[in-house]
């Protein structure tokens, strides 16, 4: 995991970065919804590939994917740590009742 927490601490180290330096420091700068726009172009690619099995292509989208979804998390000051800390809580409870017990909105 730990190349998760060195990446999600890169994304945020480029936050405050000049656009033109880092492709981070340029999504960022576009703001949440780019971000989140950008992960979802990337979740659609890696489905894509999926239904394909192209197992090598898919294994590349996935890495995107992940970036990605660091990026956006990091667009509205979500951490790695949030996300793993409301994992770490449904463990071990069934994905139904999980599911189950969230408030309806």
């Amino acid at each position: 995991m730990s190349i998760l927490h060195d990446l999600a601490t890169t994304i945020e180290a480029r936050k405050g970065a000049d656009p033109d330096s880092s492709w981070t420091a340029k999504l960022l700068a576009k703001g949440p919804e780019k971000c989140a726009e950008k992960f979802g172009e990337e979740a659609i690619e890696a489905i894509i590939e999926a239904a394909k099995g192209d197992r090598a292509k898919l294994t590349s989208e996935a890495a995107d994917v992940l970036y990605h979804l660091l990026v956006m998390l990091a667009a509205r000051d979500v951490t790695l740590n949030d996300v793993l800390t409301e994992l770490a809580r449904r463990q071990g409870t069934s994905g139904i009742d999980e599911k189950a017990a969230r408030p309806t909105s």
